[in-house]
């Protein structure tokens, strides 16, 4: 069957497949990185400063250092900004009898990694009997995690295990920064839980990992705990963090971004097999599904009485042999906090250690559920998942694996492009079983269906050149998966434009004449931008090549 029948025959099954009432399309759950939905014209400004300050590297000049583990946050939280990171950090100190201490004269056990000079920097003693590598969290919608009511997370503790599940998760009772005389507020950042708010977030990573001073951390770090190196070191005036013009410190404009920061998308939305096996094998006694922010009516519209999927308890558990043996706060030596799973499949490598890390997605996460035996409170959810069929194992890596997804990203490389696109046509003959069916990518209503909703839905994804080449005020590609065009060799161009459009001085054919209004017009709109891309360019003179000879 050539493609052109083939083609024909999808469009005719579209047809019979697609109500006579067509649904509205629903929106599109907004991309890793993107700001969240429902954000005021001045809370998007916000976001898109913090969001440049996010990445820019800090200079010297400005206060960086002395002592330091990166230049700028987006370094670390780069997959995308604001998202997972590869980058390592190091802790260490002393054990005694199974209990962590910093090491003898140290101030912390946070060792930075580089330095404004060689007499600045600082190593890690060689006495340190702990030694530790710790991964960089997501900041991923760190606004609506700070909404979630303390009394929320505190109700799904259980420090004493009284329903002997096995599963003793507590809160890490903490103050944040920007109110030292209290309330205690619930730790929910950091592999301790350490941290309540985005804010003291912002303000203590900017002293640790940058050196910059902030009016919330306004103390240096001196270099293995020597005050009198320091002194040489540290030229700029505490705290290093000015207001700007507006009056807004570098805390709070990365602040703004982080809390601005919508939550990743998960996609089919529900209803896939390997959830289910999740929730069987006891791994959502810790990573919990769903929560629902504060109705304060102080936060913001679009952070107010909103329900999130994180996939996380936000308290500390006895990980047993996974743990990090080092203490902070009223978090143990063997404690550590449920780690947000929402976004997971962007995530390389897995476990605050890093110890899952490259290959493939299915790969790490089998690392990662095995790591979690045989001691601790995991231990039994990884011996059920070792335990389940290759068939059950896979399912349910392939729901983590939607935890992230974009809609229509049926490629699964973090993209909806062309390649997607083509995927998208096929998808248009069938209809969708169940949401394990791959074409349930691109269902977007999860109705069943793909069809002329869900291409609506896939035009507002699509990440390439939106062109019209027949202009008829509908993209190209539009009219290709709804059968206004034909695109016989899978191009992406409309057959029509293949031919007349090329014959662009009217002379009946396409020749070296046709070539002139392509090249002279490069770059620019006109006569050469014969596909409607806005700019004549690479693929109008693919289109005359394409299509040399007769005009029929």
């Amino acid at each position: 069957m050539n493609g052109l029948a083939h083609h024909s025959i999808a469009i005719l099954v579209v047809a019979a497949l697609t109500p006579t009432v067509v649904a509205q399309t629903p929106s599109l759950q907004p991309r890793m990185g993107a700001k969240l939905d429902g954000l005021t014209a001045d809370q998007v400004e916000r976001f898109a400063i913090g969001k440049e300050l996010f990445s820019r590297p800090i200079t010297i000049e400005e206060g960086l250092g002395p002592i330091m583990n990166k230049t700028n946050c987006g370094s670390c939280h780069a997959n995308p900004p604001g998202g997972w990171g590869a980058i390592s950090v190091t802790r260490f100190g002393i054990e005694k009898k199974g209990t962590f201490y910093l090491y003898p004269g140290e101030t912390q056990s946070l060792a930075q990694a580089l330095a404004n000079s060689s007499f600045c920097a600082e190593v890690v003693p060689p006495g340190a009997t702990v030694v530790r590598t710790r991964f960089t969290n997501s900041s991923m919608a760190f606004g609506l995690v700070e909404a979630i009511p303390d009394a929320q997370i505190s109700a799904n503790a259980d420090d004493a295990d009284a329903n002997e599940d096995g599963i003793s998760g507590r809160v890490h009772w903490v103050t944040p920064l920007e109110t030292p005389g209290g309330p205690l507020r619930a730790g929910r950042f950091g592999w301790k839980a350490q941290v309540a708010t985005v804010l003291t977030f912002s303000g203590d990573a900017s002293r640790n990992e940058m050196g910059f001073t902030n009016r919330l951390s306004s103390a240096e770090n001196p270099p293995n705990g020597d005050f009198a190196r320091l002194v040489s070191c540290d030229t700029v005036a505490d705290p290093e963090d000015v207001a700007d013009a507006q009056g807004f410190h570098f805390i709070d404009r990365v602040t703004d971004f982080q809390r601005f920061l919508a939550p990743p998308p998960q996609t089919p939305k529900s209803g896939m097999a390997g959830e289910v096996l999740f929730d069987q094998i006891g791994c959502t006694k810790c990573h919990i599904a769903q929560f629902t922010t504060s109705i304060d009516p102080s936060l913001e519209d679009a952070i107010r009485g909103v329900t999130i999927r994180p996939y996380c308890d936000f308290l500390l558990h006895d990980m047993g042999l996974l743990a990090d043996g080092i203490s902070d706060g009223a978090a143990t030596e063997a404690e550590m906090r449920t780690p947000t799973l929402w976004g997971v499949r962007r995530r390389d490598p897995m476990l605050h250690n890093g110890a899952a890390g490259g290959g493939s997605f299915p790969s790490r996460v089998a690392i990662a559920i095995a790591a979690h035996g045989p001691y601790g409170e995991a231990a039994a959810s990884a011996a059920a998942f070792a335990a389940l069929s290759s068939d059950g194992q896979s399912a349910l890596i392939a729901f983590l694996n939607s935890l992230g997804r974009a809609e229509f990203d049926l490629s699964g490389d973090n993209l909806v492009d062309f390649v997607d696109f083509l995927a998208l046509r096929q998808c248009l003959a069938q209809v969708v079983t169940n949401p394990d069916d791959g074409c349930a990518v691109a269902d977007l209503n999860q109705d069943s269906l793909v069809n002329a909703a869900d291409v609506d839905g896939f035009i507002a994804a699509y990440e390439g050149t939106h062109n019209d080449c027949n202009r008829n005020g509908v993209p190209d590609l539009k009219d290709i998966a709804l059968g206004t065009s034909t695109d016989s060799n899978d191009d992406g161009v409309p057959d029509d434009c293949l031919a007349c459009h090329a014959d662009l001085d009217g002379s009946g054919f396409v020749d070296a004449l046709d070539l002139t209004p392509v090249l002279s017009g490069w770059g620019l709109p006109g006569a050469g931008d014969i596909d409607g891309s806005g700019a004549a360019d690479a693929l109008d003179l693919a289109i005359v090549l394409a299509a040399w000879g007769d005009c029929p």
